[in-house]
């Protein structure tokens, strides 16, 4: 309950200290969890069975929207049982998978919380942390964010392309974010409204909220493994991909960086033209042959490539950008109304 003050009105419902009147109404506070799922029908069932106590602890009022990518699994069937028991339960599916991210974007933007927490549903993401969570949140931070110190159960060429990639955006990006963190975050409303009203495309949850600033909290917490079922990114370079939205998304550093070798390479190319003419003039036999020559072609060619690739990247994302297209398609939503209809 968020208590709210103000002087001078009904005595019914006035304390009096030292003359002065205080007012005091309670407001509900409703929180939404969005938690984006693909073949997940025997995560939902335990999940909710650790979430709900939690959430009666926090507030009567709240909502938990699963954002559903069409499974060929039970995961639709077993989310619609749990909501016959419980309307707070929602379920928003889409026409066809449009991925995690997307996932997420359309449950934050049918959510109607006062705080939205993000979440996943294979009980890495500790049901047991939101007490935490909504703690700092009523302490006035706009973001929590929990940062992992321990990753069980993942691949330790995972864990090194995760902690590489951190260090390069956070050395390259325009905006910050706080190594080890992924999107389970608490966000307070106003977060939601302008990460919400943002028009990228690429659905990198981290980088928008970054973008968007405000007060942050961190929470250091011990990640633990799935409960049950396959991670539906993959093994090894699931993070590389995000990493790499995060290198193009929030910063043209590569581009620079594509500069500036061409320029250093340039430079050698000179600098051998020179070593050559002075090996001309003064008469001395020129040792090397066509390897020299091979060897310059398949660097040169390289960089080449590299570069060209590297502009393929911020080229293929501005198409994405400029297409316009929708971030997701809503096929089905159990109780739930789109925003622009309230």
């Amino acid at each position: 309950m968020v208590c709210h003050c103000e002087e001078g009105r009904d005595p019914s419902a006035l304390l009096r200290a030292g003359g002065l009147a205080i007012h005091l109404t309670f407001t509900p506070m409703l929180l939404s969890i969005v938690v984006p799922v693909f073949k997940e029908e025997k995560n939902v069932p335990q999940f909710l069975g650790r979430l709900r106590p939690i959430l009666a602890g926090l507030t009567e009022d709240y909502e938990v929207i699963f954002s559903l990518d069409p499974s060929p699994d039970r995961t639709e069937d077993v989310i619609l049982e749990h909501r016959a028991l419980d309307p707070r339960i929602k379920l928003l599916k889409f026409s066809r998978r449009f991925g995690q991210p997307m996932a997420t974007l359309a449950g934050l933007e049918y959510s109607a919380g006062d705080a939205v927490i993000v979440m996943d549903v294979d009980l890495q993401d500790p049901p047991e942390l939101l007490r935490e969570m909504v703690a700092k949140w009523r302490e006035g931070f706009d973001v929590v964010l929990p940062q992992r110190r321990a990753r069980t159960g993942e691949p330790w060429i995972k864990k090194l392309v995760a902690a590489t990639g951190y260090k390069v955006i956070n050395k390259i990006a325009d905006v910050r974010i706080p190594p080890n963190t992924g999107d389970f975050r608490l966000m307070a409303r106003r977060v939601v409204n302008e990460v919400v009203r943002l028009k990228e495309s690429h659905g990198f949850l981290r980088g928008m909220v970054a973008v968007v600033g405000f007060r942050q909290a961190i929470i250091p917490f011990d990640r633990p493994a799935r409960f049950a079922g396959e991670t539906n990114y993959n093994r090894f370079f699931g993070s590389l991909r995000i990493g790499l939205n995060g290198i193009f998304c929030f910063s043209s550093y590569a581009l620079t960086l594509s500069t500036w070798l061409g320029f250093v390479i340039a430079g050698f190319s000179f600098l051998l033209m020179a070593v050559y003419l002075f090996y001309k003039l003064m008469g001395w036999p020129i040792v090397w042959g066509d390897p020299t020559l091979v060897i310059l072609v398949s660097f040169l060619g390289g960089i080449q490539l590299i570069s060209v690739g590297i502009l393929g990247e911020y080229i293929g994302r501005i198409y994405e950008e400029v297409r316009a297209r929708p971030k997701f398609i809503v096929d089905r939503a159990e109780g739930l109304v789109h925003p622009g209809r309230r």
